[in-house]
């Protein structure tokens, strides 16, 4: 009877490791998700960024608990930068905009690590190619943000210099020379003349349309400026500033009834736009619209009161 016992304890333990074995368990020589994923979060916070990061990268997507996977990725993101691995990293940035898109620190830690994969690139783009027009046109980006218009323009003229028929390089030229605080005054004619050179070379740029458009309406050239907004708004049928610059400009033509159609797209692309409102309701008001008027005054009215009050009025599409 002893000997019938003792087999049976002898199973039942084998039973117990094999189970044990079976679900991961320390008994078995196995180490489960967790425990792993615990382990390299732990050598990270020692600053063991080496030792950590396979374990973190074994893991970081396996984890169903929330906070133990927001701990593993942004501490494989902090390693991951550590160790100059940028691939590692975006692993790890993924599953937090996916999965922690308002977490403040993961927001946080993901506004420095972009910062830094984007200075690595720069440093690596100034590094290996020093003199291709990407290097000049990141440059002269970089003296814009700063405001120093004189050496920008240098570097996009390097560009040009370069390869004549680069699209989109004039185009920032003319914008750069409208940009300038205490223009000289002659820099409408030049940015004009930047934004032509530019629709010779890309004939769909629906920007330079635009602008010329604006600087045709500033010189009261009504029928120059709806030339302009009206390619630029069939260039890109989603760019409300268009269709208001070529509503605005047929008003100011005194053509109101034409003037209609593109500010009622211009009012249904932007509506939070007082200025699409106010021109729409005297085209409706010159053309015999009276009730349709008088709505749009009142719709310009509330949005202009609410611009005042401080609130959000919508944004306006960017030309570019």
């Amino acid at each position: 009877m002893s000997r019938l016992f003792s087999l049976l304890l002898a199973f039942l333990a084998l039973c117990v490791t094999l189970a044990a074995h079976a679900q991961g368990s320390p008994t078995g020589g196995a180490t489960s998700p967790v425990s792993t994923a615990r382990e390299g979060v732990k050598l990270a916070e020692a600053g063991s960024c080496q030792q950590a990061l396979p374990a973190l990268r074994k893991t970081f997507q396996k984890l169903e608990d929330l906070s133990l996977k927001r701990q593993v990725n942004l501490a494989g993101v902090r390693c991951a930068m550590t160790l100059g691995q940028p691939d590692a990293a975006a692993e790890f940035m993924s599953v937090l905009s996916r999965d922690f898109p308002r977490d403040p620190e993961v927001l946080y830690v993901l506004v420095h690590a972009y910062s830094d994969l984007s200075t690595r690139a720069a440093q690596h783009l100034a590094q290996y190619a020093a003199s291709s027009d990407q290097a000049h046109e990141l440059g002269a980006e970089a003296y814009e943000q700063q405001g120093k218009w004189d050496q920008a323009a240098t570097e996009y003229r390097a560009i040009l210099a370069q390869h004549p028929d680069a699209p989109g390089i004039h185009f920032r030229l003319g914008r750069l020379l409208l940009s300038k605080p205490n223009p000289a005054p002659d820099v409408a004619e030049q940015a004009r003349k930047e934004f032509q050179a530019e629709l010779k070379i890309d004939p769909s740029n629906a920007g330079a349309e635009y602008v010329l458009g604006e600087l045709a309406r500033e010189d009261q050239n009504f029928d120059e400026a709806i030339g302009h907004f009206g390619r630029a708004s069939k260039l890109d049928p989603g760019f409300g500033d268009a269709f208001l610059g070529l509503g605005a400009a047929l008003v100011a033509a005194k053509r109101f009834p034409e003037a209609i159609p593109p500010l009622q797209t211009a009012a249904k692309l932007e509506p939070e736009n007082p200025a699409a409102h106010y021109n729409l309701a005297i085209a409706y008001a010159r053309s015999g619209r009276k009730d349709d008027g008088d709505r749009e005054f009142e719709i310009q009215k509330r949005l202009t009161q609410k611009g005042a009050a401080g609130e959000p009025s919508g944004d306006t599409p960017n030309p570019n």
